[in-house]
């Protein structure tokens, strides 16, 4: 696979490298994408847990009914 970073991009693969952290901008980027992709799981993670917890709000009916021209009338004031 070949990438072609150009810009700010290019400068922080090139400032990783001199730095020593990375021998070479293929196992700079490995790590980036990896981290990335343990990033966005710990996100759906997160996500999936808030989903799961007001669900059980609502079994319980821990609710507060609201009526959406109130909310956008109240941010106007």
């Amino acid at each position: 696979m070949q990438i072609r970073l150009s810009g700010k991009a290019a400068e922080i693969v090139e400032a990783q490298i001199a730095s020593g952290l990375y021998t070479n901008a293929a196992d700079f980027i490995s790590d980036i994408v990896l981290r990335a992709d343990e990033f966005n799981q710990l996100k759906l993670e997160r996500l999936r847990r808030e989903v799961s917890i007001g669900l059980e709000e609502i079994k319980r009916g821990d609710v507060v009914e609201v009526d959406l021209e109130d909310i956008l009338n109240a941010d106007v004031k």
